[in-house]
């Protein structure tokens, strides 16, 4: 079944419950740790890093907010934007998940299974597991329910392949629950509506893939087309693109302004202001001169130790 609403529907306690007398049940959350993504309670912007500039989380209840680029506590964080000094729970990791359902489900074991601590398999007996994606341990007999959570969020990545990867994910948890004439059962809590929950529903992952790759091909973006992504100081993208011996067949989107200017390395520069971006996109038969060429040119730039520095990448998968 799909599930759309709160986070935890009185529907999924209603499968864990009947499941649980039969054997263990699965509980994938797309997210480790606590509260992974945080932001302000009043202007809801992500809460970051004073230092670095990095996101902010908690690892447990009792901890301090901490950067999870630099590592530092942030014990005393205020929003610079609007001042305030309380934060929300944007997003809720496996820990959280954890605790909240042994508070609902008392005496019933909670094994949880992640980066850091991951469980090959469990026995044939009630309990929850807890577990991140790719972590899910085998379950002897396999698993009597299958709890999916956070759907809508894996969905509303900004990911070109957000759908598919959701799909994947949820499909490799699945593997491992009872057939339905074995007592299996599993619940997705998520937009019953959207084409990736309909093609799990259906459990028609090739149909949902052909769709994927017609709009793809309709859009001219991967994997139907090749595209680079050329993102720098907006002098060097245009220098860039001035030396390169582009092929023929090539739509070339921009340079536009960045939307978030970044340094050489990638990671958010909030000083910059003359950042851009470039989008090219060729036919697959011509993927390999584009890559050539903008191999050739940025080498001819690093060799004359032209300033600015440009960012290539070829079928990024987090468009914006």
């Amino acid at each position: 079944a799909g599930l759309a609403g709160r986070r935890l529907p009185e529907e999924v306690f209603a499968v864990v419950r009947r499941a649980l007398p039969h054997g263990p049940v699965l509980v994938q959350v797309p997210r480790r740790g606590y509260r992974p993504v945080v932001a302000c309670q009043g202007c809801r912007a992500q809460a970051r890093c004073s230092s670095c500039g990095g996101p902010l989380a908690q690892s447990a209840e009792s901890d301090p907010l901490q950067c999870q680029r630099c590592g530092r506590s942030e014990e005393h964080w205020r929003c610079p934007a609007c001042e305030r000094d309380q934060w929300r729970a944007v997003t809720v990791g496996e820990g959280r998940t954890a605790l909240e359902l042994g508070r609902a489900f008392p005496g019933t074991p909670v094994r949880r299974s992640g980066l850091g601590h991951i469980l090959t398999d469990v026995p044939d007996e009630p309990a929850l597991v807890v577990a991140t994606p790719g972590a899910e341990p085998v379950a002897a007999g396999g698993y009597a329910a299958a709890v999916l959570l956070d759907g809508d969020a894996m969905l509303a990545r900004v990911d070109l392949r957000a759908g598919e990867e959701a799909v994947r994910r949820w499909l490799n948890a699945l593997a491992g629950v009872r057939p339905v004439h074995d007592g299996g059962s599993a619940v997705v809590v998520a937009d019953p509506g959207h084409r990736a929950v309909q093609a799990l529903l259906r459990w028609d992952p090739a149909g949902f893939a052909d769709r994927e790759l017609d709009e793809r091909s309709q859009a001219r973006l991967p994997p139907a087309w090749r595209l680079a992504e050329l993102t720098g100081p907006a002098g060097a993208v245009t220098d860039l693109l001035e030396r390169s011996d582009l092929p023929e067949a090539l739509d070339v989107l921009g340079p536009f302004p960045a939307a978030v200017p970044l340094h050489s390395s990638g990671r958010p520069d909030d000083g910059g202001s003359d950042a851009a971006r470039a989008l090219l996109r060729c036919p697959l038969a011509e993927g390999l001169a584009l890559s050539r060429a903008l191999r050739e040119a940025a080498g001819v730039r690093s060799a004359r130790r032209e300033p600015g520095s440009v960012r290539i990448r070829i079928d990024p998968v987090d468009l914006q």
